[in-house]
C-alpha cells in the first residue's frame, strides 16, 4: 500500500517546432510516411504493368477478338474471386491498355512472377529458384533512372495519362506532373486545357522545359488521404469504411438524416451509406442511398458541407442516371436524387430531378416525401445542435495548458 504517495501530475514538456528534438522527429516522421505512400503508389503502378504484360502475351497467340475477351472475363473472375474488388473486367482492360502504351519501359528477361522478389539479385542457372537477371529500365532520355515509373505519380495518374493520344504528350505530362508536384485533378485540367499544345504552338519544343514551371497551387496531400482512396483500398483488399470520408461534423449530420428519414414512416428503407461508384474512371461517395417501396423508387441524398453549386447539381444529376442505368430494374420507377447543403449561414434542400421523371414527380412522389421546407428547417435545426455537442465535447477533452501543479 502507498498511504504516502502522492498524485502528481507530470508536465508535458513544449519543444520548439524549427530545428530542435521535436523538429527533427517529426521531419523523420514526416519522410517515413511519404516513403510509405511512395512505395504503395510504386509497386501498385508496377504490379499492374505486369498484370498488363501478361494479359497481352496471353491473348496476342489468339486468332480472333472474341478469345481474348473470354480469356480476360475468366481471369477477372479468378481474380475478383481471390483477390476481392479492383480486377473487374474493366479494371483489367486499363492494365492491358496501360502495359500497351508503356511496354518499352522495361525489359523483363527472367521468369513471370519473380520481379518481385529481388530485382538486383543473380541467379546462376545451377542454383534453385527462379533465374532473376535483372530490371532495366528503359526511360527516353533524363528519365533514365532506376524505376520505370515516378513514385509521385499515383495509378490514378497514369489512367489520367492514358486517355492522352499523343506520345510527346503524355511523356511530357507524365515528367510535369511528377516533378511539380501535380494532384490528379490539376493534371486532368492541364490536359483539357491542351497546355502541352499551347506550349509548342507558342514557343516551340525548345519551350517545353519552360524556366517557369507550372507549379500549382493547391492543398498539400497527406499521406493518409491517399492510402484511403479507393484504387488503394482495392489493390490492397482493404475495407472502405464510411469514416474515411466523413468529418466528424458530416458523421453526425449524415446519422441524422439517416434516422429522420427512416422515422418518416413512408416507405424508406435504408440501402447503403458513402455508396463508391465510378462514373467516367473518376471515383465518387453517395452518401446516403435509400429505397422507397411504396413509389418503387432509389432515393440519393448527397450532402455538401458549404453553398450550394451549378456543379454540385450536375453531379447530382450524374448520381441519378448512373443509378438508373446500373440499378434500376423493371418495374422500379426513376431514381431521385437528393441535394442538401448545410451551410452555416442558411441550410439549403433541393430535389434532383431529370426532366423526363418531373410530370412522376409531381404526381406520384409529392405525397410520401418530406418537402424542401421540411429539410431545410430540419438541417438547419440539426447543425446548430450538433456543433453545440462538439463544441461541449472538445471543451471537455482538451488538455489543461500550462505546468500542472502538484
Amino acid at each position: 500500500m502507498n498511504k504516502n504517495k502522492k498524485n502528481t501530475a507530470i508536465a508535458t514538456p513544449s519543444f520548439p517546432t524549427g530545428d530542435g528534438l521535436f523538429g527533427r522527429v517529426a521531419s523523420i516522421l514526416e519522410q517515413a510516411r511519404n516513403n510509405v505512400v511512395r512505395s504503395v503508389n510504386s509497386n501498385m503502378v508496377f504490379a499492374y504493368w505486369l498484370i498488363g504484360r501478361e494479359i497481352v502475351q496471353a491473348v496476342q497467340g489468339g486468332e480472333r477478338a472474341e478469345y481474348g475477351q473470354r480469356v480476360i472475363e475468366a481471369l477477372a473472375i479468378q481474380l475478383t474471386s481471390r483477390y476481392g474488388r479492383g480486377f473487374s473486367l474493366a479494371n483489367l482492360r486499363n492494365f492491358r491498355q496501360f502495359y500497351s502504351l508503356y511496354f518499352n519501359r522495361l525489359e523483363i528477361r527472367y521468369p513471370t512472377g519473380s520481379e518481385f522478389m529481388h530485382p538486383d539479385k543473380t541467379v546462376s542457372p545451377t542454383e534453385k529458384g527462379p533465374q532473376i537477371v535483372s530490371i532495366v529500365p528503359r526511360l527516353p532520355n533524363k528519365e533514365r533512372s532506376g524505376t520505370p515509373f515516378s513514385p509521385n505519380l499515383t495509378w490514378s495518374h497514369y489512367r489520367a495519362l492514358m486517355r492522352v493520344d499523343d506520345e510527346k504528350a503524355r511523356l511530357f505530362y507524365e515528367r510535369e506532373a511528377a516533378e511539380c508536384g501535380w494532384s490528379k485533378v490539376q493534371l486532368e485540367r492541364q490536359i483539357h486545357t491542351f497546355y502541352y499544345q499551347r506550349i509548342i504552338a507558342n514557343h516551340g519544343e525548345a519551350g517545353l522545359p519552360a524556366s517557369s514551371r507550372k507549379q500549382l497551387a493547391g492543398a498539400p496531400v497527406s499521406p493518409e488521404s491517399i492510402l484511403k482512396t479507393p484504387v488503394v483500398l482495392e489493390f490492397l483488399d482493404l475495407p472502405d469504411s464510411p469514416s474515411l470520408h466523413e468529418s466528424d461534423l458530416e458523421q453526425a449530420i449524415i446519422d441524422n438524416l439517416q434516422s429522420f428519414m427512416l422515422e418518416l414512416g413512408k416507405g424508406f428503407s435504408f440501402v447503403a451509406r458513402q455508396k463508391h461508384v465510378r462514373i467516367d474512371d473518376d471515383d465518387f461517395y453517395i452518401d446516403l442511398v435509400f429505397y422507397n417501396y411504396i413509389i418503387k423508387c432509389f432515393l440519393l441524398i448527397d450532402l455538401k458541407m458549404g453553398s450550394l453549386t451549378l456543379r454540385d447539381v450536375g453531379q447530382a444529376d450524374g448520381y441519378v442516371r448512373f443509378f438508373d442505368d446500373q440499378f434500376r430494374i423493371p418495374g422500379d420507377n426513376p431514381t431521385l436524387g437528393l441535394i442538401l447543403c448545410s451551410d452555416k449561414g442558411e441550410a439549403v434542400a433541393k430535389y434532383s430531378i431529370l426532366k423526363e421523371s418531373r410530370q412522376i414527380f409531381a404526381t406520384k412522389y409529392l405525397p410520401f416525401l418530406p418537402s424542401e421546407h421540411e429539410l431545410k428547417l430540419e438541417m438547419e435545426k440539426e447543425r446548430r445542435q450538433i456543433e453545440d455537442r462538439l463544441a461541449e465535447t472538445s471543451i471537455t477533452k482538451a488538455p489543461p495548458r500550462g505546468k500542472a501543479k502538484p
